[in-house]
């Protein structure tokens, strides 16, 4: 995966475009100054006939090229639509066409909220997983009944083809593909300077959230429920199956089913997630953050932090109040 094109749509949202591109860029940044001999990946803005236009909010992005500029391209990015989606699809059934085109020789496509209408329109989702702005989820399933819509994931994935349900999203995705275009190292320090988080793999943050929450197992979803809610609770499994009227072995099993995790791996993971945001959001010192979560003991709440997440809960504090992407100069 060498050639990377962010589509340029009038009326579309800049960040979905300005996001990835950025993203791209400080990781090619961060390569060659690592190593001055590196490939350089090309990536470029293009829009259908390669003229300037206007996103909204009023900011002119000029392309570099247009579709017919480029035949064969590996990694394709759609902007979120502002508006109309069907309207604005209807109006370019040229950038429908070629996106085809460029999915049959092997391109991978990434759709940015509405965008996903573009790969719907193009018979490219039929019969896969996908997602789009929450906004127009109705709309979506009544034209195009043959996707599989996940209305409840922010990134699908499905044979080369990606959506995600809003812009915030696209910052996560992206770390899977700057891991693919450059290395897992060059994808930690992007995502030190993007998102303050630490990195983990694709597969880890993404798809796995995604099978343990998106299910069909009502009463789990329910029990799963509760816990978000009362993870601060001293849980015990057999009071918790009472509460749902289940057997213990019963529950425990369908919920491993369910959530591909037992009930006490899904709430240690609930806790932890809410112990992160307390460390990046509060000024709540380790032993209240570790009672705040549910844990009496903050040893074991510490060991237990570090395990999972191979550093301390001091050190993750520090690390997301503080930008660690520091180039004094970039290459040319």
């Amino acid at each position: 995966m060498k050639h990377v094109t962010l589509l340029a749509i009038e009326s579309a949202l800049a960040s979905s475009i300005t996001i990835p591109l950025e993203m791209i860029h400080a990781a090619d940044v961060i390569k060659r100054i690592r190593n001055r001999k590196a490939e350089r990946r090309r990536f470029l803005i293009a829009s259908e006939h390669g003229q300037p236009l206007t996103m909204i909010g009023g900011i002119v992005i000029a392309p570099q090229a247009s579709l017919a500029d480029i035949p064969r391209t590996d990694l394709i990015f759609i902007p979120a639509l502002w508006g109309n989606p069907n309207a604005i699809v209807g109006a370019h059934p040229g950038i429908t066409q070629w996106l085809a085109a460029q999915y049959a020789l092997g391109a991978t496509i990434c759709s940015v909220g509405t965008g996903s209408y573009f790969l719907a329109e193009a018979g490219l989702l039929d019969g896969r997983n996908a997602t789009t702005h929450w906004y127009y989820f109705d709309d979506f399933s009544k034209r195009y009944p043959r996707v599989t819509l996940q209305r409840r994931r922010f990134i699908t994935h499905a044979d080369r083809l990606y959506c995600t349900g809003s812009v915030n999203a696209v910052r996560d995705v992206m770390l899977h593909f700057v891991e693919r275009l450059f290395t897992p190292e060059v994808a930690d320090e992007v995502s030190h300077h993007f998102t303050h988080e630490l990195k983990r793999s694709y597969e880890s943050m993404l798809l796995a959230s995604e099978e343990k929450d998106t299910h069909h197992d009502e009463q789990i979803i329910k029990i799963q429920e509760w816990l978000k809610k009362h993870y601060q609770r001293d849980v015990a499994l057999k009071t918790l199956a009472e509460k749902f009227d289940i057997s213990v072995r019963s529950f425990n099993r369908r919920f491993r089913l369910a959530a591909g995790q037992t009930p006490l791996q899904y709430l240690q993971e609930v806790r932890l997630q809410q112990a992160k945001a307390l460390l990046k959001q509060s000024n709540l010192s380790i032993a209240e953050i570790a009672f705040a979560v549910g844990y009496q003991d903050t040893s074991y709440f510490s060991s237990l932090f570090k395990r999972v997440n191979a550093i301390t809960p001091n050190e993750y504090r520090h690390l997301v109040r503080t930008k660690l992407f520091n180039v004094e100069a970039e290459i040319p």
